[in-house]
Parts: structure tokens; C-alpha cells; sequence
């Protein structure tokens, strides 16, 4: 039925006519509830599921008229179907038809977003793999900290994006609700078999406890979960960003042949991609306020949540799609630069070893709060001066020659003792 309008992309999940079809699903589905229950003659819904169609641009002119969109879209499918239209509807209200629908459309772009997620996961472990030996320097506040790897640096992106595969799964679930109850949900016009019926047709449960609408708990917890994966995508280009920067250029956007990054400098390779997701993470995240300010509606139901929802259901998933995509085709083509990490770590003659030194000369007896002073005072004596050499200084001091040895002091400033117990974390994420 309607074969024309199985539209699988996500862009199209939310046309107008994809919505009707939904709808038009969701009224034959309670035909055939009915049917089976005896209270409307099989012949009819053999009638109503071989004629009923609908015209997109008829409803809109109908609507026009009736000022009501399920009234014009019913009115559109009897003229299709005749006198056997009379049983589509019986015993429903609007938001039967609406939130039902509402819910397929839900549930499609969600295996559509889960696709994506996996497309980014395999990208991420596949980076992980390739940089889990690759050295660079961690930081915290934005100041060197100790070494890591840039594998490391992708475990942790990954593990986040895991978990949003979780939340996703479990969001299925949870948004896979229809309702056909009635007016205010007390099933006073339509047997509350129906609903069991049609929502099994349809691979949807039936709602718990609905008023005349879906409650809107379960469609605000739909926006933040997708506000929390917008935001994975958004710690991940705000790092890109910042790697990026000329004077850390640790990483880079991949920049293709014949593209320009400014009007006026020839010079410029922006990090427009990072910067766009980034973005856009900003207008998913306020869809979720929005989505959590429409769940106190009064008393049995309004329409406050409806104009809302119109506009960021399918701006939201749109959005998570295009994120996904452009996340995916970002880390895979994404330019790393050991050479350049290299560089940045050994900054100033590897300050960032001096917690090994530290503990070297507790180790050999020394008070921490002594052995602390003297530590950071040859660090601040190199920090951020031309030609400051950390280990030069550390090793010329003479509290220092009288406790450590020079193989003692050089095993201070050996990276590898900071990945010793990486293999822990990549074998958690199967990085390994």
C-alpha cells in the first residue's frame, strides 16, 4: 500500500507525505483491531486498505478550509475510499493518530541514527588502533600534563559514543509507544483491544497510562539522549579545534585539493567541520529544553507541545543524521601529526616528566614537600624561555646528583612508562 512513499532516507522520514502514510497506517491497523474484534465488517477493511490514498496537496487545501489537519487528511481518504470510509477513525480521537504516528516516525529515525552511530564507532576503534602507540602530550587546562597516546585520546571518544549506543538501544524501546484510547484516554468509544491489536501491527506497545496524548516525558528523554550524542560530537570537534591550532597543529581537518579556507588570506585551513558540529550541538541541545518544557501540559492535554514538536522532531533527527555523517567522514579522513606531537611534548625539555622526578626523589628518601620545591622551581626556571631546558637544569642541581644517578634522572623522562597500562583500556573497547 502506498509503496510510492517507503522513503528510507532521513530527510524524507519527516516529508509531509511520510507523515500521512504513518497516519494512514496507524487508521488501517485500528480497522483490522476492529475487524478481528467483530465490530466492523472484514469486508470493509479488505475495501478500505485496497482504495485509501491520499493527495499532500489536497489535504493542505482542505485544511485551509477546516482549520483542523487530521479532519482534512480523513476527509482527503474517504473521497478515495467511499462509503466504507465510514469505519476509519470510529471510536478515535486526532492524537490517536497523531502520537501513534508520531512514534513509527520516531522509531525509524532511530535505526537510521543507530546505523550512523556504528558507522562512527568503526571509524573511531579503526583510528584508535592505528594511534595506540603514538605519543603526545595530555593536558589539563589546557596545559601540558603528562604523556598519552592519540589512541588513548580516540578510546575515550569511543567509549563515550558506546554509551550513547546504549542509551539509544534502550531509547527504542522506551519511544515505541502508541496509544488509540480516545478523547482523554479512558477507552470510553474504542475497546482498549484495539489498541493492543493495532499497536501489534504496527510494532509498537500500547502506552501505559495516556491521557488524550502520549505523556511527554518519554519524547523529552528522545531529545536528550540525542542532545547527549550531539554533545559526544561536539567534545570531539572542540578537540579537532583545538589540535588543530597553528601553534599546536597536532591534527588537522583533511583540506582537499582546490580548497580555500579564506577570502582574504591564501594562508588559512579552518577547521570548518569541527566548527559546524560544534554548532549545531548548541540548537540539539536547546530542542531537549524545549522538549522537557512540553511535558507539563494541562490537565488531560493542550496543544503547547504540538507547534514545538512540528519543528524540532524532525530538526533534531535531521541534525543528529548530518552530525553523524560528517563526524564519520571527519575522523576517518582526519590528518594526525606524530612529528608534531613530538615536538609540543618535549617542549622546554620534558617539564611534563617532572612528577617522575618527583617521585624518584621520594622514592630515594628525600621529603616530598623538599623534593617538590626543588622540582618545580628548575620547571618554572624552564617554563616558556627560549632554550628552557628542564632536564639540563634537573640534572645540574645538585640535591639531585646526590640522590639520583644519571640512568635514575633518564628513566624520569622515558614516555613509555606513562602507556605501561594502556592495553588495559583499548582491550576494554577492542582496540587492540
Amino acid at each position: 500500500m502506498l509503496e510510492r512513499y517507503t522513503l528510507p532516507e532521513m530527510g524524507n522520514l519527516w516529508t509531509e507525505a511520510y507523515k500521512y502514510k504513518t497516519w494512514l497506517q496507524v487508521e488501517v491497523a485500528a480497522c483490522e483491531a476492529q475487524a478481528e474484534l467483530g465490530t466492523i465488517p472484514a469486508e470493509a477493511v479488505a475495501e478500505i486498505k485496497a482504495k485509501a490514498d491520499f493527495d499532500p496537496q489536497r489535504i493542505l487545501d482542505i485544511e485551509a478550509t477546516v482549520k483542523h489537519d487530521v479532519i482534512a487528511f480523513l476527509t482527503n481518504v474517504n473521497e478515495y475510499v467511499g462509503d466504507a470510509g465510514r469505519y476509519i477513525h470510529v471510536g478515535m480521537t486526532s492524537s490517536d493518530v497523531l502520537d501513534t504516528a508520531l512514534a513509527l516516525q520516531l522509531v525509524a529515525s532511530l535505526e537510521i541514527i543507530l546505523k550512523h552511530v556504528d558507522a562512527l564507532v568503526d571509524a573511531l576503534r579503526t583510528q584508535a588502533r592505528q594511534h595506540r602507540y603514538t605519543v603526545m602530550v595530555g593536558r589539563s587546562h589546557g596545559i601540558h600534563a603528562e604523556p598519552i597516546t592519540f589512541g588513548f585520546k580516540l578510546a575515550g571518544w569511543l567509549a563515550e559514543v558506546l554509551r550513547s549506543k546504549d542509551r539509544l538501544l534502550a531509547l527504542k524501546t522506551e519511544i515505541a509507544v502508541g496509544k488509540i484510547s480516545g478523547a482523554v484516554g479512558t477507552y470510553a468509544n474504542v475497546d482498549p483491544q484495539v489498541e493492543a491489536i493495532a499497536c501489534q501491527k504496527l510494532g509498537l506497545t500500547p502506552d501505559t497510562a495516556s491521557t488524550q496524548v502520549i505523556s511527554r516525558d518519554r519524547h523529552a528523554n528522545y531529545l536528550q539522549v540525542l542532545a547527549l550524542l550531539a554533545a559526544t560530537i561536539e567534545r570531539i570537534a572542540v578537540e579537532i579545534r583545538n589540535l588543530q591550532r597553528t601553534d599546536v597543529l597536532e591534527v588537522e581537518e583533511y583540506f582537499s585539493k582546490g580548497q580555500k579556507g579564506s577570502s582574504a588570506m591564501p594562508h588559512k585551513r579552518n577547521p570548518i567541520r569541527s566548527e559546524r558540529l560544534t554548532g549545531l550541538a548548541r540548537l540539539i541541545r536547546g530542542y531537549a529544553t524545549t522538549a522537557l518544557e512540553n511535558v507539563a501540559l494541562w490537565h488531560e492535554r493542550d496543544i503547547s507541545h504540538s507547534s514545538a514538536e512540528r519543528v524540532m522532531m524532525p530538526d533534531a533527527c535531521i541534525l543528529t543524521h548530518f552530525m553523524l555523517v560528517e563526524t564519520t567522514d571527519l575522523v576517518r579522513h582526519l590528518l594526525v601529526y606524530p612529528d608534531n606531537m613530538q615536538r609540543n611534548m618535549n617542549l622546554y625539555g620534558g617539564v611534563i616528566f617532572s612528577q617522575r622526578v618527583l617521585l624518584a626523589l621520594v622514592e630515594k628518601g628525600m621529603l616530598r614537600e623538599d623534593a617538590y620545591a626543588i622540582v618545580q622551581g628548575n620547571a618554572h626556571q624552564a617554563w616558556n624561555r627560549d632554550g628552557g631546558d628542564f632536564r639540563a637544569s634537573i640534572a645540574r642541581d645538585p640535591q639531585v646528583q646526590a640522590h639520583l644517578s644519571a640512568e635514575e634522572l633518564a628513566e624520569c623522562f622515558d614516555p613509555q612508562h606513562h602507556l605501561q597500562n594502556l592495553s588495559v583500556i583499548y582491550q576494554r573497547l577492542a582496540i587492540e
